[in-house]
C-alpha cells in the first residue's frame, strides 16, 4: 500500500541504512523498499482503523499477517537492538512485555480506537520513552501532552524538483475516503473555477461517485494512484498549490512536506499535523476547518506567497539528515535504557 505511513517507513529505514545500521523490514507479501531487505510475510491484512467505530473490540482475521509478522520478530529479536513498530494496532503494544528486545512504537495516526488508546497509554506508563508520534497535535488526541517523543517526518529532497512556473490548477493528494474531506476541495474548485487534479488510492468508490453526482460541473480530474516519488513530484511541482481538507485530525501530512519540497504552497485546514507544518502567510494558508469559503479565499491569495520560501522550509526542517538524527537519537536512548 502507498501513503504517508509507508513513506515514513521508507525514508527512515533508507536513511538509517545509509548511516551503516543493519536494517530489516518485515511486511506483507508484495512489500518492497529500494536498498533495504524486506521479509515478506503471507497472511490476511487487518481492517484499517479509520473505517471502524472507536468502541469496537479487537478483531484479528484468520491467518493474520500482523500476528505472523510479530511471530517472526520474536524469533529473530536477538539479532537486533530495537524492534520498530509502525503498525497502528493493539497487538504490538500487547506483545511488548513478552519481548526481550526494546520496542519503539511509532504511532502513525491520532486517537481512533479506544482499545489502541488504552494500549498506547499503558505502554508509555510501563515503558517511558518508547512511544513516538509525528506531532504534538497528534499526541494531544491521546491526552499525552509532552509525554511522548515527537519526531515529525522527512523526505529525500534530491528527488524533488522545484517548479517555479506553475500551471493554473490545484492538486489534491490522498486516499479517496470520507475522512479526507475531498468534497470540500471539489466544492472550492467549483466555486473558484480553478481546476483541481486529484490523485490517490480509490478506497471508497461510492464516496467518489457521490462527490461526482453532487458536483457534476466542477473542473476536477481524477488521475489515479501515483506509485512513485518521481510521478508524484512531476505532477505536484506544476500545480499552483496543494489542497488539504481532512475531516479528522491528521497525525502529520507527508504530502504537505512533499509539496513544500517542490516549492509548492499548501492550503490546509487548521486541523491536525498540517497546522504545525504550514507557515500561514509564508508557505501556505491555514483555513478554519470545514470552511469551503475559506478555501476559496485562500486560493484567491496564492499569488501573495513565495514558492522559494516553501523549498527553504523543507530544506531546514524536513531533510533526511534531520529525520535520521531524530530517529537515531530515539533508538539510541531506548537501547541505553532498555537494551539487554
Amino acid at each position: 500500500m502507498g501513503g504517508g505511513v509507508e513513506l515514513t517507513l521508507q525514508t527512515v529505514t533508507q536513511e538509517l541504512a545509509r548511516r551503516g545500521h543493519k536494517i530489516c523490514v518485515v511486511g506483507p507479501v508484495g512489500s518492497h523498499i529500494d536498498g533495504v531487505p524486506v521479509v515478506e510475510v503471507p497472511g490476511a491484512l487487518q481492517t484499517t482503523a479509520q473505517t471502524q467505530a472507536r468502541d469496537l473490540p479487537v478483531v484479528m482475521p484468520h491467518r493474520s499477517v500482523l500476528a505472523a509478522m510479530w511471530d517472526y520478530a520474536r524469533q529473530v529479536q536477538d539479532q537486533y537492538d530495537v524492534l520498530f513498530n509502525i503498525a497502528y494496532d493493539w497487538l504490538p503494544f500487547y506483545l511488548t512485555p513478552f519481548l526481550q528486545t526494546p520496542v519503539a512504537h511509532f504511532v502513525s495516526m491520532g486517537s481512533l480506537l479506544d482499545v489502541v488508546d488504552d494500549a498506547v497509554v499503558q505502554t508509555l506508563e510501563r515503558y517511558p520513552g518508547t512511544v513516538g508520534m509525528y506531532t504534538a497535535t497528534q499526541a494531544e488526541t491521546f491526552g499525552l501532552g509532552d509525554r511522548c517523543r515527537c519526531l515529525g517526518s522527512g523526505v529525500d529532497l534530491t528527488r524533488y524538483t522545484v517548479g517555479d512556473r506553475p500551471e493554473d490548477w490545484l492538486v489534491w493528494l490522498g486516499r479517496l475516503s470520507p475522512e479526507k474531506g475531498l468534497e470540500d476541495a471539489v466544492a472550492a474548485a467549483h466555486i473558484s473555477g480553478v481546476p483541481l487534479k486529484i490523485f490517490g488510492r480509490l478506497e471508497d468508490a461510492a464516496y467518489w461517485e457521490q462527490i461526482q453526482r453532487d458536483y457534476p460541473e466542477a473542473p476536477v480530474e481524477y488521475g489515479g494512484f501515483l506509485t512513485t516519488t518521481e510521478q508524484l513530484q512531476s505532477v505536484v511541482r506544476r500545480s499552483r498549490a496543494l489542497v488539504m481538507t481532512p475531516r479528522w485530525v491528521e497525525a502529520f501530512g507527508n504530502v504537505a512536506i512533499e509539496a513544500l519540497a517542490c516549492g509548492v504552497p499548501v492550503i490546509a485546514y487548521r486541523r491536525g499535523g498540517p497546522s504545525e507544518i504550514v507557515r500561514d502567510g509564508q508557505t501556505g494558508w491555514l483555513v478554519e476547518p470545514d470552511s469551503v469559503a475559506g478555501l476559496v479565499e485562500a486560493i484567491a491569495r496564492l499569488d501573495q506567497l513565495d514558492r522559494r520560501a516553501c523549498r527553504q522550509q523543507a530544506e531546514a526542517e524536513y531533510s533526511l539528515t534531520a529525520l535520521g538524527d531524530r530517529f537515531e537519537a530515539w533508538f539510541q536512548d531506548l537501547v541505553t535504557r532498555y537494551g539487554r
